[in-house]
């Protein structure tokens, strides 16, 4: 049926008959180019991460129904493994979502959605959508009675710290959402952050938070622009640039191709010891060495005296002898 109307609409063009060539065009447009329920042909598509895996399949739901029980037969047989049937859901891919590895994955379709030949370019592709629920759990840990607030546990670490643990947190979650198509969204995370990130430096330096505004705005140009943001600096002296570390600046843009970006490289640290001036020196505790430093830690000193451990590595026996859950040591 959409071939005999694409060809008849062509026909009524070459006449000359342009409404009748448009009506045509527009019937055409609310049917399918092609036969997804060929009965000849089935489409089967497989993600696994771990123990989640997705399947999309093209087909009657009783086919999908043979399919799980297919699946719950071999990984029970052969592996030893139950499907969870609360779990194993069978969602229609247009009309709902499925939940895998925190995006809702679902199929697209809008008939009014061309592409720059002015074909329907999203029928039947997949799309990967950011749940409102994860949106929203992300944003309740900065919130309290509705409302952005300081994180206390936050105020003692130093000013260049605080704004880059906010930054790795909102990078993280930036990065990996990169390939749903809301990814503005985010923007309204960014906002209680930012909000919750002001009144945290507000309260260490008790004073207001548009004091906080004031001092530490700044600009940020990017490739994709310049971008507002809050910015740190922590002085290294007159032979070194200072350690920079800003909240913002990460363009919410979608791209279904994204790789993964490279490490952060700013540092995280707590003022609560010495540990900032001891990064600050850029040698190694263990060997000396100056470049690529970072700070390791381990959870409780009594985890350095385990019994039937065989020789203990030089590092151990550094973090033993200085009675320090935190080392400064070079990569290698």
């Amino acid at each position: 049926m959409y071939g005999a109307l694409t060809r008849a609409a062509s026909e009524a063009r070459k006449k000359g008959d342009l409404a009748t060539a448009r009506y045509l065009s527009q019937q055409a447009q609310t049917l399918p180019s092609r036969d997804p329920q060929d009965p000849d042909f089935r489409r089967l598509w497989y993600c696994r991460y771990c123990d989640a895996f997705l399947l999309g399949f093209i087909g009657t739901k009783a086919e999908a129904q043979d399919i799980k029980r297919q699946l719950a037969t071999f990984l029970r047989d052969e592996l030893a493994l139950e499907l969870r049937d609360e779990k194993t859901l069978l969602p229609h891919a247009r009309e709902e979502r499925a939940h895998f590895l925190g995006y809702a994955v679902h199929t697209l379709h809008a008939n009014d959605k061309h592409d720059h030949r002015g074909q329907r370019g999203i029928n039947g592709a997949l799309g990967l959508r950011i749940p409102t629920r994860v949106i929203h759990s992300h944003w309740a840990r900065y919130l309290r009675f509705g409302k952005p607030r300081p994180l206390l546990q936050r105020v003692n670490d130093s000013a260049y710290s605080i704004v880059a643990q906010y930054q790795t947190a909102y990078r993280g979650i930036g990065q990996y959402d990169r390939m749903a198509y809301n990814l503005h969204q985010l923007q309204q995370l960014k906002r209680v952050m930012e909000r919750s990130l002001a009144r945290t430096l507000a309260k260490k330096f008790k004073t207001s938070r548009g004091k906080i505004y004031q001092r530490f705005r700044a600009l940020c140009h990017t490739e994709q622009g310049t971008y507002k943001v809050l910015e740190v600096r922590a002085d290294r002296g007159p032979a070194k640039p200072p350690l920079v570390a800003h909240f913002g600046g990460i363009p919410p843009r979608w791209n279904r191709w994204v790789k993964s970006s490279a490490a952060p490289t700013e540092p995280i640290w707590s003022g609560r010891s010495e540990v900032v001036e001891r990064l600050l020196a850029e040698q190694c505790e263990v060997c000396g060495a100056t470049d690529k430093i970072e700070v390791h830690h381990i959870r409780k000193l009594t985890d350095l005296q385990r019994a039937g451990r065989s020789t203990r590595p030089r590092w151990v026996q550094s973090m033993a002898a200085r009675h320090r859950k935190t080392l400064v040591v070079c990569q290698d």
